[in-house]
């Protein structure tokens, strides 16, 4: 046992025990299409058995589905056999993609099938069980034969969950639930949807009127016990409910290497370099069946699908048609297409940005490239998993890095992956603007009293810890008691009486406004692109629209197109198949470093460091870099070249301490423009220093009455102070106590809190996206939100307000590591060596620096400006080198 009610599997069943428990049929029929268990089936089948709650933990290829349905399909054919088998659902499996549900109606079907005809050759006659896929996608017309004849085995997602739960006729069904089945739960919990799903299954638990049994299946993810709690919850009496962990997550051999195209990414020509990238993915992509190929931002996957396919018109050997483009801003007809040629073997290459981590079923994967950093641990080994699908098979996975940050990242991501140390998930707490939505939906389902309502809330795991005083601020908003708002067209959703506590649904509109607004994703603007023969080709999105001009040509789908003209949301172009793209960057949002990530490569600059000044052989240092980081050897000359560059531009400044994860370099360096960048060399992760760096810069306006700039970054920040002014602020103002006031007067009048106002506005009814079954426009639902927020700064428990801040705080940036570094910088854990004003920033300052330059902006020039950089460096430290490296050798003999 390690904590309350959680227990690990450990006991391993043989196939002819599981066999013994399953229905005839059944038992049959998996053993002549099984040779054996798989390590999760094994594991979890019995417990499953034995109507206890589940989370399994495995990679891909592994079984987790079949082991997931497997005792609820046995059991229903028992119950078939003694006449039992009912019109009402009994299986409940929900999942965040509506592609996967279609793979989970595909994978179910055979088994059905196969059953029943083996029924049928015996001679029994078996009644069919029945199986629907119920998504927004379901007609009018299939909701009503569900009602006439309801699926025993309901397959859906969280939002559609949510609407059936107040579907007069159709939520009646639900009341013989069983065994509910949650899929791809780790991507679940990390936000917010998995917060409305957990509030949804403890009200479809009060409709049930006794516990279901929970299964959660889950890719590679960290920590086990907090996923398995956020999957069971907890009882009425506050205790946590029981859960069975299967950790079968290392049952796959795995395969990570990194390489680097060439061994100097400074001098090296930027054309050069990504021509012998682009090389280096086509020669991976001949020499192999099918390569995944993973970028970080749909941009990236467009450039590489358009150079991959000019290789294979020069070079030949793969079709070029076997290479295609999968991210979300393609139409569903393109992405289903591209699915579907994917299982059939009939692509070479296939790039994606995140749409292809889950697990969607897409065939036969023999290698899975990355081009620059998957930012976490976990993240590298659940895109690696999706390679060797088969059990037996190794999972292989090569890294691609043209950068010496993403080098020193990847190359210590790969050590943690092989010694199995995963980042931690961060699951969304006491989010209000869910809570709202979901007292609304109670509200509809029946005439409550708060008790009850706040009982039920708090065995929710992403609310067991929700303050009274918070629901009750929540019930007040949400019944029209600030009545101020009436002005601005928000009404009441529900009544409450606040004597004799409880409340119900206000109007006879209630249901139709919650079914047309239920859900957790916003509504991000994205614009239409369509051929001057009004052909759809797929989406960009509006900031991207706004810099197009006329001729412009850019990448969509992997071809290249012309823009002609815009209308409202729509864009019209015309192919440019053979042209170059003009292509400009796309707007997404960077994946952050995480946290834990991001101490481990603070450690190992640590770690180096001391290696250097304690004059090891460096040959001994790029073997430890070979042996543990799997690291080629272009990639441990360069990682062991920028390491020895930062030493001895440190010692040229007589700087004895060096960053690690116990000191904090700040330093200070003038632009040819005369500003002063102020750079704190904080490798925490980007979400940890967006926290810090808003707070200073705050501080810094504050103090010196100018406007501070800042380049944010995975390795630190700096604060850029305007010509003339000099910087005046350090750690040490920021006491962690305060952090979260100075935050919110840093943001309050931002565009990210205007946006994300909107967003939680929305979610938490406050401002409707459709109104009686009339789309409201985002640029409508925009005004609103900033009209509203005007008018409720004003109440600081204001629940929309309050959220808006927590989401950003603790969501969007991350103040509790913020207020951890602060805290260790205040208890002297952390030491702050900082420097004089330089000429020339640090080697590790370089990409921090580049985030502020944003007049340099192309790739080219950014490469051209570290290349200068790396001279002034050089020329300071090449005496010192020389000298001391000539030294070296005595050193070591003594």
């Amino acid at each position: 046992m390690s904590a309350e009610g959680l227990v690990y599997a450990t006991r391993e069943y043989t196939k002819e025990e599981v066999l013994s428990v399953l229905n005839p049929l059944v038992a049959e029929w998996f053993n002549s299409k099984f040779t054996d268990l798989t390590p999760p089936q094994k594991l979890a089948l019995m417990p499953i058995h034995e109507g206890r709650n589940v989370l399994v933990s495995s990679p891909t290829g592994t079984g987790k589905t079949l082991t997931a349905f497997l005792i609820a399909i046995s059991e229903l054919f028992n119950m078939a056999a003694r006449g039992e088998l009912e019109d009402t659902v009994y299986v409940l499996y929900v999942s965040p993609l509506r592609a996967l549900n279609n793979d989970i109606y595909r994978n179910l079907e055979e088994p059905l099938r196969e059953i029943r005809e083996l029924a049928a050759s015996k001679g029994v006659e078996v009644p069919e069980i029945r199986h629907v896929v119920r998504t927004g996608d379901t007609t009018t017309t299939q909701r009503q034969n569900m009602l006439r004849k309801p699926p025993h085995i309901l397959i859906t997602t969280p939002e559609t969950l949510a609407i059936v739960l107040v579907a007069p006729k159709f939520r009646e069904k639900l009341r013989t639930v069983r065994w509910v089945i949650v899929d791809e739960v780790h991507s679940l919990a990390e936000s917010k949807r998995g917060a409305h799903l957990s509030l949804s299954l403890e009200r479809l638990r009060e409709l049930t009127g006794s516990e279901f049994v929970r299964i959660g299946l889950s890719a590679t993810i960290n920590p086990l016990e907090e996923v398995a709690r956020f999957l069971v919850g907890y009882r009425d009496d506050g205790t946590p409910r029981e859960c069975v962990i299967v950790d079968a997550r290392y049952a796959k051999r795995k395969s990570i290497k990194v390489r680097s195209p060439v061994s100097d990414l400074i001098h090296t020509p930027a054309q050069e370099v990504t021509q012998a990238m682009y090389n280096l993915l086509y020669d991976i992509v001949k020499s192999h069946r099918t390569t995944l190929i993973f970028t970080n931002t749909r941009s990236g996957t467009e450039r590489v699908v358009f150079h991959l396919k000019m290789l294979a018109r020069k070079r030949g050997g793969v079709p070029e048609d076997a290479i295609a483009a999968h991210h979300s801003s393609l139409s569903r007809g393109v992405r289903l297409d591209v699915e579907e040629k994917l299982k059939r073997g009939e692509l070479r290459a296939i790039v994606s940005s995140t749409s292809l981590e889950l697990g969607i079923d897409i065939g036969y994967i023999d290698v899975v490239v990355q081009v620059g950093s998957p930012k976490s641990v976990t993240r590298c080994l659940q895109r690696i998993g999706r390679s060797g699908h088969r059990l037996h098979e190794t999972s292989k996975g090569i890294m691609v890095c043209v950068d010496r940050d993403d080098l020193v990242e990847v190359a210590v991501m790969v050590r943690e992956a092989y010694r199995h140390h995963l980042d931690r998930i961060h699951i969304p707490r006491n989010a209000l603007d869910v809570l709202a939505q979901h007292v609304v939906g109670m509200a509809i389902e029946s005439k409550m009293r708060v008790e009850d309502a706040f009982r039920i809330i708090r065995r929710s795991y992403s609310f067991h810890d929700l303050p009274y005083e918070d629901f009750l601020n929540v019930l007040k908003f949400l019944s029209g008691g600030y009545s101020e708002l009436e002005n601005y067209k928000v009404y009441g959703k529900i009544w409450f009486d606040s004597q004799e506590g409880v409340f119900g649904r206000r109007g006879k509109y209630a249901r139709v406004i919650y079914s047309l607004n239920v859900g957790t994703i916003p509504d991000e603007v994205s614009v239409r692109v369509y051929t001057t023969e009004k052909k759809y080709v797929g989406n960009i999105e509006e900031e991207f629209l706004e810099r197009l001009f006329p001729g412009d040509r850019f990448v969509l789908g992997g071809k290249v197109y012309e823009f002609v003209k815009s209308d409202g949301m729509v864009a019209f172009v015309k192919p440019a198949f053979e042209q170059k793209p003009t292509i400009p960057a796309w707007f997404s949002e960077m994946l952050p470093l995480s946290y834990d990530l991001a101490l481990k490569i603070a450690e190992f600059r640590g770690q180096m460091f001391q290696w250097i000044e304690s004059g090891r052989d460096l040959d001994e240092i790029k073997r430890y870099l070979k042996r543990e980081c799997k690291v080629d050897d272009n990639s441990a000359e360069a990682i062991v070249g920028y390491f020895l560059e930062m030493y001895y531009f440190l010692r040229s400044l007589g700087v004895k301490q060096y960053p690690s994860d116990k000191v904090i370099l700040v330093e200070k360096w003038r632009d040819d423009q005369g500003r002063i960048h102020q750079v704190f060399h904080t490798l925490v992760g980007r979400r940890t220093n967006d926290a810090l760096s808003h707070a200073l810069a705050y501080i810094a306006t504050k103090k010196t009455g100018s406007n501070i700039g800042i380049a944010l970054h995975d390795n630190g920040f700096a604060l850029i102070y305007p010509r003339g002014v000099e910087p005046k602020v350090a750690l040490t103002d920021l006491k962690p106590e305060e952090l979260e006031d100075v935050l919110k007067k840093s943001i309050i009048n931002t565009e990210l809190m205007r946006r994300r106002f909107r967003h939680v506005a929305t979610r938490g009814l406050m401002i409707l996206r459709n109104y009686k079954g009339h789309e409201i426009s985002v640029e409508k639902q925009q005004m609103s939100a900033s009209t509203l927020l005007r008018v409720v700064k004003k109440w600081e428990d204001f629940p929309i307000l309050k959220e808006t801040f927590r989401e950003i705080l603790e969501d969007y940036m991350d103040i509790a590591h913020a207020r951890e570094i602060l805290e260790k910088v205040h208890r002297g854990e952390i030491a702050i060596v900082e420097t004089s004003i330089l000429d020339t920033p640090s080697p590790f300052a370089y990409n921090i620096v580049l985030e502020g330059l944003s007049d340099v902006v192309l790739m080219e020039d950014k490469r051209a400006l570290i290349a200068r950089f790396h001279e002034q460096v050089m020329k300071r430290v090449a005496e010192l080198m020389r000298q001391e490296l000539r030294e070296a050798p005595r050193r070591g003999a003594e």
